[in-house]
C-alpha cells in the first residue's frame, strides 16, 4: 500500500471516529449535562477518559497521524460510542484490524440466487463463494461435471476438484495448459487477505493431495478473473463449446455466479441431452463421501 493511501485511511478513519464523537451526548454515556458546550457531542478529552486512553493520543487518531492502533481501544471506542455492527465493522475495515468480537458468516445463497440459477436451465450455471467454495447448483450443472454434493463440505470447492477430483480434469478439458492459468488466479484472489484463515486451510488441502498443485504454487505467477471460453467433455453428451462468465453477487462478498454459456448449436443440443444425464458421484482419492461417513 502506498504512503497516500495509508494516509488517507488514517484520515478517514480520524474523520469516522469524529463524527461518532460528536453526535454522541453526555447523556448517552451516563455523564451529567453541562451548561456551556460549544457542540452537542463529547469532548476529546472525554471520551479518551471514557476509553481509558490517553487525551493526546485519542487527539492524534482523530488527527490522522502515523500511530498504530489495537483492537482493544477500537473496542472501548465503539463501547462508548455505542456503535452498531455497521458502524463497528466500518470502523475495523478503516483500520486495517480484524473485529475480534465478529464471527465470520459463511456465504449463504437465498433464494432470489437459487431462482436465478433455476431459470438458467439448461445452462449449467453455479455460484461460487470466496474461497472458490461451491455454495449452490443448479441441475444442470451437476449433470455436467458431477454431484458434488456426496465429498465433505470442505472439499466442495472448484480449485481443489479441478486438481483432485477423478473425473473432473477429463470434463474440463486441455487441463495441462489452463491449470497454470488457475492457479495464478488464485494467488491474486488472494492477495486481498492473504492471512484469511479460509484461504489457508485451502491451501493445506491442496499440498496434502496435490503435487502438480504445489509445484504449480511455487511458480508465484498471477492472473486476473476473467471470462474466458472451454472446450469440456462430457461422457455422455460429447463435446460442449462454452464460454464461462462470472458475474458478482452484491450480497455476498467475493461470491461470484458462473454461467458456461452455450458458443454454438451443438453446445445447446448437448446442454438438453444433460437433462436426461444423472449427475455422476464424485471422488476424491483418500476421502471418504458423505454417504460413506455417514455410513460408519
Amino acid at each position: 500500500m502506498t504512503q497516500r493511501v495509508t494516509d488517507q485511511r488514517r484520515q478517514a478513519l480520524g474523520e469516522f471516529i469524529r463524527s461518532r464523537r460528536e453526535r454522541t451526548t453526555p447523556e448517552m454515556v451516563g455523564m451529567p449535562p453541562t451548561l456551556r458546550r460549544r457542540t452537542p457531542g463529547l469532548r476529546r478529552e472525554e471520551l479518551a477518559l471514557l476509553s481509558g486512553i490517553g487525551v493526546t493520543w485519542y487527539t492524534w487518531l482523530e488527527q490522522g497521524r502515523p500511530i498504530n492502533v489495537s483492537t482493544q481501544v477500537l473496542g472501548a471506542i465503539c463501547r462508548v460510542l455505542r456503535l452498531d455492527a455497521a458502524e463497528r465493522a466500518h470502523l475495523f475495515a478503516l483500520a486495517e484490524l480484524a473485529d475480534p468480537q465478529q464471527t465470520p458468516q459463511p456465504p449463504a445463497v437465498g433464494p432470489a440466487v437459487q431462482a436465478v440459477l433455476a431459470a438458467l436451465e439448461p445452462v449449467p450455471a453455479t455460484v461460487v463463494g470466496p474461497h472458490w467454495e461451491l455454495l449452490a447448483s443448479n441441475r444442470a450443472y451437476l449433470a455436467l461435471t458431477g454431484d458434488y454434493r456426496t465429498l465433505p463440505c470442505r472439499y466442495r470447492n472448484t480449485l481443489l476438484l479441478y486438481f483432485c477430483e477423478i473425473g473432473w480434469r477429463d470434463i474440463m478439458g486441455d487441463w495441462a495448459a489452463n491449470a497454470p492459468r488457475l492457479v495464478a488466479k488464485v494467488r491474486t484472489a488472494m492477495a486481498a487477505d492473504v492471512a484469511d484463515p479460509g484461504w489457508q486451510q485451502l491451501l493445506e488441502l491442496l499440498h496434502a493431495h496435490s503435487p502438480e498443485f504445489r509445484e504449480l504454487w511455487q511458480r508465484h505467477d498471477v492472473a486476473a478473473i476473467d471470462s474466458m471460453h472451454k472446450v469440456l467433455h462430457h461422457e455422455q453428451v460429447g463435446v460442449i463449446r462454452t464460454e464461462v462468465l462470472h458475474s458478482w453477487l452484491t450480497d455476498q462478498r467475493g461470491a461470484r455466479l458462473t454461467v458456461y454459456t452455450p458458443s454454438d448449436e451443438a453446445a445447446r443440443s448437448a446442454y438438453e441431452r444433460l437433462c436426461t444425464v444423472t449427475p455422476r458421484a464424485m471422488r476424491i482419492p483418500g476421502v471418504e463421501t458423505e454417504s460413506a461417513l455417514l455410513a460408519a
